[in-house]
């Protein structure tokens, strides 16, 4: 007796009926399938492609549907990746303005005050030159 999971048609169970009972034999499993899934539905549309397309049905063309199948699923992104691509591309082509150093005007003293004198500031000059 053989049995399959419609889920997973690639493994085919094996039984043997004594006195009434099925007992277990083996696993069988589908020639260049052994390390695929592949839904009863799948194959059928799998098939259904390939007859489509000219080809003879095989195991090796229903292995190279399935391959594609994965092939495609592993391609697409999510949205979030895909913004996060599109970001990095937007930095990257966005031009970066050379930052030119603000100048600053800096007053020298000329009279030095003495050590230990405090030193003075004009209060009028002082608002004059930062708009207080």
């Amino acid at each position: 007796m053989l049995r399959y999971d419609p889920r997973d048609i690639t493994t085919i169970l094996v039984y043997r009926s004594e006195s009434g009972k099925e007992v277990f034999l083996a696993r069988a499993y589908a020639q260049d399938l052994e390390t695929e899934q592949l839904a009863l539905d799948e194959a059928k549309a799998s098939i259904r492609r390939i007859r489509e397309a000219g080809k003879t049905v095989s195991n090796r063309s229903i292995l190279a549907e399935v391959q594609e199948r994965e092939t495609f699923l592993t391609q697409k992104k999510t949205k979030k990746e895909r913004q996060k691509e599109e970001q990095a591309e937007v930095r990257k082509v966005k031009p970066q303005l050379p930052v030119e150093p603000e100048e600053i005007e800096v007053a020298s003293i000329q009279n030095e005050a003495e050590p230990g004198m405090p030193e003075v500031f004009d209060y009028d000059q002082m608002r004059a030159d930062y708009g207080w």
